[in-house]
């Protein structure tokens, strides 16, 4: 019984537990790794591991570019055509015949004046539903091998 008494319970007590050193700066004391500091000017010996493949994209490294890049050259994609000049013009004069303006044409077609004003100046990639609504909206033919051509309106 009286080794109970010798015997000391510590709680709350953190262990030593040894730090891995990331940069040279940890090493030489310069941070607040006192241990590793005072271990190299003691003498003893503080083991330093670099991380070769650390922090690189391996996917591009050295020939990967040119090879990527050959690779991009072959499977060039041409860029999506741009409307014709000639339906811009075309919806400007139906436009400017009914007296109305881009932002009331936007309106009636229910899209934002921006995209009526990509589609006169030709700007804009050419969508089929947009095309036949501003073909109802302004009377002009936008499609097709006779644009600017007048719609026979259907008479009932």
């Amino acid at each position: 019984m009286s080794d109970d008494w010798d015997t000391k319970l510590v709680i709350g007590y953190k262990r030593q537990v040894a730090k891995v050193a990331k940069k040279d700066s940890d090493i030489n004391g310069t941070s607040c790794t006192l241990h590793s500091a005072s271990a190299r000017r003691s003498g003893a010996v503080v083991a330093t591991d670099k991380k070769i493949t650390a922090g690189g994209n391996k996917a591009h490294q050295g020939t990967d570019h040119q090879r990527i890049a050959k690779l991009d050259r072959e499977n060039e994609v041409a860029p999506p055509a741009k409307i014709a000049p000639s339906v811009g013009r075309a919806m400007q004069t139906a436009r400017l015949e009914l007296k109305l303006s881009q932002k009331d044409v936007a309106q009636k077609i229910n899209e934002k004046p921006s995209v009526i004003q990509d589609y006169e100046s030709s700007k804009a990639i050419p969508n089929p539903q947009i095309l036949g609504k501003l073909e109802r909206i302004l009377g002009v033919k936008l499609r097709g091998s006779d644009i600017g051509k007048r719609l026979e309106t259907k008479k009932t």
